[in-house]
């Protein structure tokens, strides 16, 4: 046994030394830390419902701490990805957006209460619904995907998919009042851009058609635009870059769409 555990270190080993992809010299972004951070934007955005934020005091203290982190995360994300930025400017651009984040994720909240009946209160939707957070976490993934941080947006985002079922790329463009009712199996795509006043609902795919193009087609429109006031029933599916769902329209439980449909008027 352990002649055969010698031999198999031996050869990651080499291999190790030989694959840059795995080498472990590498300064790498902390999950663990960024699911921390995430944590305590959550408390932030939502005082009183996660975390004690008492006063302005402990709210200061909380967003200093909170933007020490994300710059030492931003710094190691820009090593890995051989790009030069400043993570202290970004940091100060993103800690200035969060007001506005603050405001638009409150009107989702709204979203979800008035859109769902069985919401008990909107708190109930801030304290209980996952796809509120999920969107929590795409917003506030979105602004340092717009700051142009690598990995950290895509890290956010997947660990809200691991948390909630539901995948919202972090390069999505997703407007105002926007509601996702159960939450779980949605996949909205890097490219996609949706509307204001949209409510979608389980099992909803907003992708691409099938990308054999692979890295050619990096930066390409590759998802649907959705206009404003659009619902989208249980398990639709729509695809292409092309595609434009027009305002206002519904589009039924299991319909497969990769064409466009004009505006529906009110």
């Amino acid at each position: 046994m352990q002649d055969m555990i010698r031999n198999t270190v031996q050869k990651l080993e080499e291999n190790r030394q030989s694959e840059p992809m795995i080498s472990s010299q590498r300064i790498m972004p902390d999950k663990a830390v960024i699911i921390s951070i995430i944590d305590d934007l959550q408390a932030i955005i939502f005082p009183g419902y996660f975390g004690k934020i008492t006063d302005e005091y402990s709210l200061g203290h909380l967003v200093s701490s909170v933007c020490s982190r994300l710059c030492c995360q931003i710094d190691a994300a820009a090593k890995l990805r051989g790009i030069d930025i400043n993570a202290e400017d970004i940091c100060r651009a993103f800690v200035e957006g969060l007001p506005e984040v603050q405001k638009t994720l409150l009107l989702d909240v709204e979203a979800g209460y008035v859109g769902d009946p069985a919401a008990a209160a909107p708190e109930e939707v801030i304290f209980c619904y996952p796809g509120l957070y999920a969107i929590f976490v795409y917003r506030i993934a979105h602004e340092l995907y717009r700051l142009g941080v690598p990995y950290i947006p895509r890290i956010m985002t997947e660990y809200a998919h691991s948390q909630t079922g539901v995948d919202i790329h972090a390069g999505a463009t997703i407007g105002k009042y926007f509601f996702i009712d159960h939450a779980t199996g949605v996949v909205i795509g890097e490219t996609t851009i949706i509307g204001d006043n949209v409510k979608i609902y389980q099992g909803v795919t907003i992708g691409a058609l099938s990308t054999r193009g692979g890295r050619k087609l990096e930066g390409a429109k590759r998802h649907p635009t959705i206009g404003n006031g659009v619902t989208i029933y249980a398990g639709a599916t729509i695809l292409g870059g092309e595609t434009v769902i027009g305002d206002n329209v519904t589009v039924g439980g299991n319909a497969f769409i990769t064409q466009s449909i004009p505006a529906k008027v009110k």
